[in-house]
């Protein structure tokens, strides 16, 4: 099978193949790798080839050089928030990739360098394997946007991180340090070249028994049905929120460089 983020290469997404290693590493500096409709479908296409193709055994998702993703790219968010009901909302970018790095049944590694918020954060959730370095700054804004949780968040944060650590990191919105992240599980270790770090790791798990590797993570995920009916549960809800005053009032804000208020909605 022929990887197209290989052979088809995205602006947005360096790709790289090495001894059953696939890096994903997404390029986009001047936005601090926030991700749009196009690219979102773009990386979930990857993990689908990837998990079919032999030549994968291990995947790495990262930045390529100073972050991991600031999210959803707003302007993109409005104009998707703009087609609101024209597809179902499980259909949408986000949570289509969101749905492949869940399935995906060879080990994913994630590799957090700078800002991961949103769904830099949600998508780490599906990882296997999630190393940060001390420059990581972490943020689950939904709230603070007038939206909810996505991903399976609120499900599987409280499930790593227990129902009070989950709540402050969902319900506050606020951003948190890799210490944090540490603490609440959403991160296995820190690390000084976190770059390396994945890299060595990854290389040690193609070394093994892919059959013994996809076997294990199956059964340490026998509720992904769940996860995925979770996910677009999740999705439902998120949309039902877009557009809303409360989010129209935090775009508002940002776009004008001011804090909300929401004191005028019940």
């Amino acid at each position: 099978m022929t990887l197209s983020c290989i052979q088809q290469p995205h602006p947005h997404l360096n790709a790289i193949l090495d001894q059953g290693v696939l890096t994903l590493a997404i390029n986009r500096p001047e936005a601090k790798n926030a991700l749009y409709g196009e690219l979102y479908l773009w990386i979930a296409q990857a993990l689908d080839e990837a998990d079919q193709d032999s030549s994968v055994r291990v995947v790495i998702l990262r930045g390529q050089d100073a972050d991991f993703s600031a999210g959803n790219d707003m302007q993109d968010f409005m104009k998707y928030a703009a087609m609101k009901g024209q597809a179902p909302a499980a259909e949408g970018p986000p949570f289509i990739l969101l749905k492949s790095a869940a399935k995906f049944s060879k080990p994913l590694i994630a590799a957090v360098r700078g800002v991961a918020i949103g769904i830099g954060v949600t998508i780490l959730l599906h990882c296997d394997l999630v190393y940060s370095d001390h420059t990581a700054l972490f943020q689950i804004p939904f709230v603070s946007l007038g939206l909810s949780p996505e991903g399976a968040s609120s499900k599987l944060l409280i499930e790593q991180a227990g129902y009070h650590k989950a709540a402050e990191l969902l319900l506050t919105a606020q951003k948190f340090n890799s210490e944090t992240a540490h603490s609440a599980n959403l991160v296995n270790s820190i690390e000084e070249e976190v770059y390396n770090k994945a890299a060595q790791q990854a290389a040690q798990l193609a070394a093994l028994p892919l059959a013994s590797l996809v076997q294990s993570k199956a059964l340490m995920k026998h509720n992904l049905n769940e996860i995925i009916e979770w996910i677009d549960h999740e999705a439902d809800i998120f949309m039902q929120r877009v557009g809303s005053p409360e989010m129209m009032e935090a775009v508002a804000a940002f776009m004008q460089k001011r804090k909300p208020d929401f004191s005028q909605f019940n």
